[in-house]
C-alpha cells in the first residue's frame, strides 16, 4: 500500500493546546494548565487529560483547553468524553481536526451516518480521510450507488488510487458482492491491488466465500512463506481442510471507518509522529474492539511514547483465544520490562512458555530477557528450548546463536561459547557484533590472536564508528606487542565512549606500552571517575601504586617491552 496523501496538520494540532498560553487565565487555575500542558509535550496521556479537565473547571470557554482534552481523551480511547467535550467546542465557532474526528467517531459508533454526513461539509480531516469516511457513510445510510462513485473518485485521483479501490473493494464484500471486490483484489491492472495484511487476509476469505479456497491457500502462500504466524495458520489449515472462511473483516460501515483509520496508520507508521499515529489507531479500534491489529498497533506507539503501563493494559486486551495472544504477551512483557516492573514481565514470559510452549518465538522472548537479568543458567535452558524448535537454522537465526554463546561465556563454558559464536558465523559471516565478540575473547584469553585480530579488523570495517569495536582492534594489536598500532584505534575509540572506564583503562595502558607514562595515570585516573567494576578499580589503582609493568609481573604475564615514541614521557 502507497503512503497515503496526508497534509501533516494534525501533527500541529496535538500542540496546539499546549500552544496559546494567553487563552488560559492567569490565575488559581494556571497551576493545573501549567500540568497538563507538561504532560501534553511527554505524551504522558493520562495525567494530561486530568489536568486538561481540571483545568477546563477553571476556564470552561478556553478552546486551547478544551482541544487539548480532546487530544488526550483520544489518545486514551475515551471517545465518549473527547465527543462531549468537542460538542461544546463547535458551539465557540472554532474548528479543531482533533474535535471532528471524536465527532465523526462517536456517529459512526452510534450508527448516526445521517448526521454525519449532514456534517461533512463543516469539517474536514484530509482529502482521503474525508472521502473514504463519507463513502462508507453513504453505505451506511443505505445508499450503496454513493458510496460506491465515492470510493470511484478516490480511485480516480493521483496518489489516492490503492486507498479508494482496496475500500471499494472492502464494501462491495460487506453487501455480499465478492465476484466484485475479488475483481478488484485480482486485477492484473498495474500489477494488481497490493494490500497490506488485512487486505490479504480479506481477499482469501472473498475466494473462500467463492469456493476457490485453493487459490486462496497460494494467496496466502505467496504473501506469508512456508512460515506464517500462527493466525495465517489458523486460516491456511481451515482452507486446507475445505472449510468456508467466514469474511468479517468489514462487515459493516462502522467497520469500514475502523479501517479506514487503521489503514492509514498503518501506512503512516513510522512516517509520521507517533503521537498522530495513535489517534488513528485509537479510532479504528475503538470502532471496532476485536481489532487485534489496532490494538497491538496502539499499544507499539505508547510504548515507544514511554507510556509502558498504558502499553501493558492495551496489550492485555487481547484474549487468550486470539493467534496473536503470545504476540500480545511478549509485547506485554517487553512493556512491563521498560517500565520498571521486571518481575512481572519475567512472570508473564514464563506463564507463556506454560500456555504456548510450542512456538519458538516465546522461548527465544524469556531467554533475552533472562539474559538481560545476567540470569545466564536460566537462559541457557531456554536458548536450548528456542534452538530445539527452531528446525533449520537459517541466516535470520545468528542472533539466537549469538545469545546463547554469550550466555556460555558468561557462565566461563568456553567450549560451547566458541560453538555458538562459530555457528553464528556460518550462518552470518560477516556479522560485527559476533566477529567482534568472539575476536576480542580470544585476545582477553590470548588464543588464535592472529585470527582474532582477522575478526576485529573486518568488524572494524563494518562499523567504524562503533568505539567498543575500535577498542577491540587496539586490544588486539596490544596483545599481539604491537603497541605502536595499537595509539590511533585506542585513541579512536575514547572519543567515541568518552566516558567508559574500559575503553579509558586500556588507552592508559597503551600509553603505558608506548612509554607515554603520565598520559597513561591520567586515563587511569578518569577511568576510576566512570564507575568500573570494583575488580577493575582495584586494578587500576594498583596500576596508579606500582605501574602496568609491576601488576602484570604479579599477575604472571609477560612484561611489557616499552617502545618509546615521541610522546614518551619518561
Amino acid at each position: 500500500m502507497p503512503k497515503p496523501v496526508l497534509r501533516p496538520v494534525l501533527g500541529l494540532l496535538l500542540a496546539s493546546a499546549l500552544a496559546f498560553p494567553q487563552l488560559a487565565r492567569a490565575d488559581g487555575n494556571a497551576g493545573a494548565y501549567l500540568a497538563a500542558r507538561l504532560a501534553g509535550t511527554e505524551s504522558d496521556y493520562r495525567a494530561a487529560s486530568l489536568w486538561f479537565t481540571r483545568a477546563m473547571l477553571g476556564d470552561p470557554a478556553s478552546p486551547a483547553l478544551m482541544e487539548g482534552a480532546i487530544v488526550s481523551d483520544i489518545s486514551l480511547g475515551k471517545f465518549t468524553a473527547a465527543a462531549a467535550i468537542a460538542t461544546e467546542l463547535a458551539k465557540t465557532g472554532v474548528k479543531s481536526q482533533a474535535a471532528f474526528i471524536a465527532l465523526l467517531t462517536e456517529q459512526a459508533k452510534t450508527g448516526d451516518f445521517e448526521s454525519l454526513l449532514a456534517n461533512t461539509k463543516d469539517r474536514s480531516i484530509g482529502a482521503l480521510v474525508d472521502g473514504l469516511v463519507q463513502a462508507w457513510a453513504e453505505l451506511g445510510s443505505g445508499k450503496m450507488s454513493d458510496a460506491l462513485a465515492g470510493f470511484d473518485v478516490l480511485a480516480k485521483t493521483p496518489g489516492m488510487e490503492a486507498f479508494g479501490l482496496y475500500h471499494k473493494a472492502l464494501a462491495l464484500a460487506s453487501v455480499g458482492d465478492f465476484e466484485g471486490a475479488d475483481a478488484i483484489f485480482s486485477s492484473k491492472e498495474n500489477g494488481g491491488l497490493r494490500v497490506m495484511r488485512r487486505g490479504t487476509v480479506a481477499h482469501a476469505q472473498i475466494l473462500s466465500q467463492l469456493e476457490r479456497n485453493p487459490e486462496a491457500i497460494a494467496l496466502l502462500d505467496a504473501a506469508f512463506g512456508p512460515e506464517p504466524d500462527p493466525g495465517i495458520k489458523v486460516l491456511r489449515t481451515r482452507l486446507a481442510a475445505g472449510e468456508t472462511l467466514p469474511y468479517d473483516v468489514s462487515l459493516n460501515a462502522a467497520d469500514g471507518i475502523s479501517e479506514v483509520f487503521f489503514t492509514l496508520a498503518s501506512a503512516l507508521n513510522g512516517e509520521a509522529e507517533d503521537s498522530y499515529t495513535l489517534i488513528y489507531t485509537r479510532v479504528a479500534a475503538y470502532l471496532r474492539p476485536d481489532h487485534t491489529e489496532a490494538i497491538l498497533l496502539s499499544a507499539q506507539l505508547l510504548s515507544a511514547q514511554g507510556q509502558h503501563d498504558l502499553a501493558a493494559e492495551n496489550y492485555a486486551l487481547i484474549p487468550a483465544t486470539d493467534p496473536a495472544f503470545y504476540v500480545a504477551e511478549i509485547g506485554r512483557a517487553d512493556a512491563l520490562y521498560s517500565g520498571g516492573k521486571t518481575e512481572a514481565a519475567l512472570e508473564v514470559l514464563q506463564a507463556l512458555t506454560r500456555s504456548h510452549g510450542d512456538l519458538m518465538p516465546v522461548h527465544l522472548a524469556l531467554a533475552d530477557a533472562l539474559r538481560r537479568e545476567e540470569k545466564y543458567a536460566d537462559a541457557l535452558k531456554s536458548y536450548d528450548q528456542t534452538v530445539a524448535l527452531l528446525g533449520t537454522p537459517e541466516r535470520r537465526h545468528w542472533s539466537i546463536f549469538y545469545s546463547r554463546a554469550v550466555s556460555h561465556e558468561r557462565q566461563k563454558e568456553w567450549p560451547q561459547a566458541e560453538a555458538d559464536f562459530r555457528r553464528a558465523l556460518e550462518l552470518e559471516p560477516d556479522q560485527p557484533q559476533v566477529l567482534n565478540y568472539l575476536g576480542y575473547s580470544f585476545v582477553e584469553k590470548g588464543e588464535n590472536l592472529e585470527e582474532a585480530l582477522g575478526m576485529i579488523e573486518r568488524a572494524v570495517a563494518a562499523m567504524p564508528d562503533a568505539g567498543y569495536i575500535q577498542d577491540s582492534l587496539a586490544w588486539a594489536f596490544f596483545r599481539l606487542g604491537r603497541y605502536g598500532d595499537a595509539v590511533a584505534p585506542m585513541e579512536k575509540a575514547s572519543l567515541l565512549e568518552p566516558l567508559d572506564s574500559v575503553v579509558t583503562d586500556h588507552l592508559g595502558d597503551v600509553y603505558w606500552a608506548v612509554g607515554r607514562r603520565l598520559e597513561a595515570q591520567f586515563q587511569w585516573r578518569r577511568a576510576l571517575s566512570f564507575e568500573p567494576t570494583d575488580a577493575d578499580a582495584a586494578r587500576i589503582r594498583k596500576k596508579l601504586d606500582i605501574g602496568l609493568d609491576a601488576v602484570l609481573a604479579a599477575e604472571g604475564q609477560k612484561p611489557i617491552a616499552v617502545q618509546v615514541t615521541q610522546g614518551n614521557d619518561g
